[in-house]
């Protein structure tokens, strides 16, 4: 006995939604990796956890190509097993991204205090002739246009600068100048100096990547629960249907 006409409207319904589905793993896919990438630039500087979320992204993105063959199998052949394996690791997926989404947004809120920590930490590195280190808040300072963690003088002189030297990239570009210098002449120190701290500048950087992957992770779960709502319900006209036979 073949399905009712209701539920063949959710088996073709159910063939569109993997469609979509496989469409939502290669959006995870690529918002995981980009900002992994973004977020592998400056690792020295971020802890574990901001690597966590784009990683379990990844993983569902790549792990949704293989449970839409199970709903694209069962939907066609009708198998009651098949649709039910594809049910069950839809939720598994629904749970996950919903996860990775709140864990998106939690790190957003503590970006700040896990940014201060990081740099706070490398700051002292700088004189120690840690070329990655140097070279890292070098960028830091020049893509941002920041200085230091919040106050730029006091915070490099506290990590060992004298009071006269901070690091060359805390002054925007001045031609001629190399090296460690005195940052800037006072009359120019308004247009010179790069006062905003860098907890704010680079930590507003990293947050809206943190917001990114939250929305992902939140938005394409929104999704995917029409699909567990469709699965569902196929397997309930299965089932009658066996009952039947």
């Amino acid at each position: 006995m073949g399905l009712t006409g209701g539920a063949n409207f959710i088996k073709y319904m159910l063939f569109l939604f993997n469609f979509l589905f496989v469409i939502t793993g290669i959006i995870l896919l690529s918002v995981g990796l980009t900002v992994q990438g973004v977020y592998h630039g400056y690792s020295h500087f971020l802890e574990e956890q901001f690597f966590t979320v784009p990683k379990l992204l990844i993983a569902i993105g790549s792990i949704i190509f293989v449970i839409a063959f199970f709903g694209c199998c069962g939907a066609y052949k009708e198998n009651y097993c098949m649709v039910l394996t594809f049910s069950v690791l839809l939720i598994i997926v629904f749970i996950l991204e919903l996860a990775a989404g709140i864990s998106g947004y939690v790190l957003r809120n503590e970006t700040a205090e896990l940014i201060t920590q990081s740099l706070n930490q490398t700051m002292p590195q700088y004189l120690k002739n840690n070329t990655d280190i140097i070279e890292l808040w070098d960028q830091v300072q020049g893509n941002f246009d920041c200085c230091g963690l919040s106050n730029p003088v006091e915070d490099w002189k506290a990590a060992g600068f004298n009071a006269t030297e901070i690091p060359m990239s805390c002054c925007r570009p001045q031609i001629g100048a190399i090296g460690v210098l005195h940052c800037p002449p006072q009359e120019n120190e308004a247009i010179v100096l790069r006062k905003t701290g860098c907890v704010q500048a680079f930590g507003d950087y990293i947050k809206s990547h943190a917001v990114s992957l939250g929305a992902a992770g939140i938005i394409l779960a929104i999704i995917q629960f029409a699909g567990i709502f469709f699965a569902c319900y196929l397997l309930k006209q299965l089932r009658n249907q066996n009952y039947l036979s």
